[in-house]
């Protein structure tokens, strides 16, 4: 919890102030029953108007200021804290987005919000309320205590018993409350992973008729954090209650004991009121101490949760002495006998991986379910850093590249395409922000994209909603093939890009892409033999490893892995009308 405080370090001087301001709000409430006390005592027992009017003027003027401390001290104390909170959540973003695939695996994205928002929320709390409660309760406490004494030593004792007790019902309700707010936390990561889960899953929900069983999953979530929020709010309520008693119990006792002190004599009526005012402050500090031991822990739960993000190791970042920047290369891409495991797994996904991807050929990756190609590929921008062998650009270790200079090299198409919020011009534009208008309809055309936007109202104004939804899937693949292809890299990536488009479209795609990429490395991950039989090279994978290199026909004679794959789509006759 601590290694998050210290981000408070910009605003200390505002630190400093709001403490001084709480120290002066606690002095002018300390003062006020010390002249409540001499009006009564001074002016309305012994009839001193000028008593009265004096000592009520300092009290008003002491009143004034304190209400002044106290607005200001607010001010600071919320300005702190918000300001706080936004610097937690722009760190907290800023690391996750230099996590690998790697880093991403320990953490389910649904923690990840909760931990950027509702954790962040609980620390802004408690430092708006350490700024606050905890600076004004203890020194209003002491300070109470001290002029309490002073004022009637013989009813101390009183003081120091509703203390006490006070004391036991908030070390009573600590100890229940505590080990309950980490499982808060974690089942308010579950109910937002299941949240999550059906929204964006609603489509097959209602395909297969779900809807109960996936409203069951989100109850059941919903009333395990319901049911512990309603036991922690049943303790907290208790306390109010209590307190109540307690300070009702003390004042009557105050009464009755004054009351006899008063007639004989050993007690002034206004010391008597006073004393009343300074324990009333007493018990409401030991009132927001309380309040802060429950928040506290919460807090300090959320805290760690924050910290474990921010103080999680970054496994793929830049080298120490990296290579110098290159503008443009050659775009050669090697991989050396290269074995890659993901983090904990028992056995490696690939193994002994060695071929090259030169300029100016198409490069294709072919294989069965599950065999590896997309984590191939993966390797190359470095989403994940391989176990053994090397991974080379243009000659050089993609380790030893500065990370966006290694990205500004390639152009990467995901097989699910992701669109962001914005529009159309904005979604292509990403890959080059500064690019021309020719340059985006340019990309457009190629990418087979123009006709759809042409027909749109709007056209590259139309704007894209959440993850794309009101666009279909081969048009998500074809604007994300768009802003690869506007960044104008020396290295292409279609992670199986062109599975959601049809077989015409498919075709005038890849010969678009064959002229306009002729001199780049292109890279391509299929799963239909019909986009890759012109390749210059086809590297076929089989349960991690390479089982035939060459063109299509070569790999028809000597791979029989290939073989039973192409034939799995395509006749022999149609495979032979495919290569005329």
């Amino acid at each position: 919890m601590l290694k998050i405080l210290k981000y408070l370090k910009p605003y200390t001087w505002s630190i400093v102030l709001a403490v001084l301001l709480t120290i002066g709000q606690v002095m002018s409430n300390l003062e006020i029953p010390r002249y409540m006390a001499k009006i009564i005592d001074d002016g309305i027992l012994n009839a001193n108007q000028a008593a009265i009017g004096q000592n009520g003027l300092i009290m008003l003027l002491i009143a004034i200021v304190g209400a002044v401390f106290t607005v200001w001290g607010g001010y600071l104390a919320a300005r702190i804290s918000t300001g706080f909170a936004m610097e937690m959540r722009k760190k907290v973003f800023a690391k996750v987005e230099s996590f690998s695939l790697a880093e991403f695996d320990d953490f389910s994205t649904a923690s990840l919000i909760t931990r950027s928002t509702n954790d962040i929320q609980q620390v802004q709390s408690l430092v708006f309320m350490m700024l606050r409660m905890m600076l004004i309760a203890p020194l209003s406490g002491v300070g109470a205590l001290i002029l309490a004494f002073r004022t009637a030593p013989s009813m101390s004792w009183l003081m120091g018993l509703a203390v006490s007790v006070m004391f036991v019902l908030i070390i009573v309700l600590f100890s229940l409350t505590v080990p309950k707010f980490k499982i808060v936390q974690e089942l308010v990561d579950r109910i937002n992973l299941v949240a999550r889960e059906n929204l964006t899953g609603l489509r097959v929900i209602r395909a297969f008729n779900s809807e109960k069983l996936e409203e069951g999953k989100f109850d059941q979530a919903n009333q395990d954090l319901t049911k512990l929020n309603v036991y922690l709010n049943r303790l907290m309520g208790l306390m109010q209650p209590l307190m109540t008693v307690i300070f009702n119990v003390t004042t009557l006792a105050i009464v009755l004991i004054g009351a006899r002190l008063i007639g004989s004599g050993e007690l002034l009526v206004g010391n008597m009121i006073a004393f009343m005012q300074f324990t009333f402050q007493v018990l409401f500090s030991f009132m927001m101490i309380s309040m802060i031991f429950i928040i506290f822990p919460r807090a300090a739960v959320s805290g760690n949760r924050i910290r474990e993000v921010l103080d999680k190791e970054v496994s793929i970042k830049d080298p120490h002495q990296p290579v110098p920047s290159v503008t443009r290369g050659a775009g050669l891409v090697e991989f050396k006998d290269v074995t890659f495991a993901y983090p904990g797994a028992e056995y490696p996904v690939l193994e002994g991986i060695s071929f090259q991807a030169r300029p100016g050929q198409v490069t294709a990756i072919v294989g069965s379910t599950g065999c590896g190609k997309s984590t191939l590929i993966n390797l190359i921008p470095r989403f994940y850093d391989v176990c053994y062998g090397q991974v080379l650009v243009d000659g050089v270790n993609v380790k030893d590249w500065v990370l966006s200079d290694l990205n500004k090299k390639i152009g990467y198409v995901p097989q699910k395409g992701v669109l962001f919020t914005g529009t159309i011009a904005s979604n292509i534009l990403y890959g080059q922000p500064e690019a021309s208008d020719e340059d985006l309809e340019k990309a457009a055309e190629i990418a087979q994209a123009k006709d759809f936007i042409e027909k749109t109202k709007e056209k590259y104004e139309l704007e894209i909603s959440q993850g794309g939804k009101n666009v279909s899937g081969g048009q998500k693949q074809r604007l994300a093939i768009a802003r690869a292809l506007i960044k104008n890299p020396e290295i292409f990536i279609f992670d199986d890009s062109f599975s959601a488009l049809d077989f015409k479209t498919d075709a005038a795609l890849r010969q678009a892409l064959k002229n306009e990429t002729k001199e780049a490395t292109v890279i391509i991950v299929a799963q239909r033999i019909s986009t890759i039989l012109n390749a210059d090279q086809i590297v076929v994978l089989e349960e991690g490893k390479i089982v035939g290199v060459g063109r299509h026909q070569e790999l028809l004679n000597t791979c029989p892995v290939y073989k039973e794959i192409a034939l799995s789509q395509l006749s022999m006759e149609e495979l032979g009308d495919l290569m005329k």
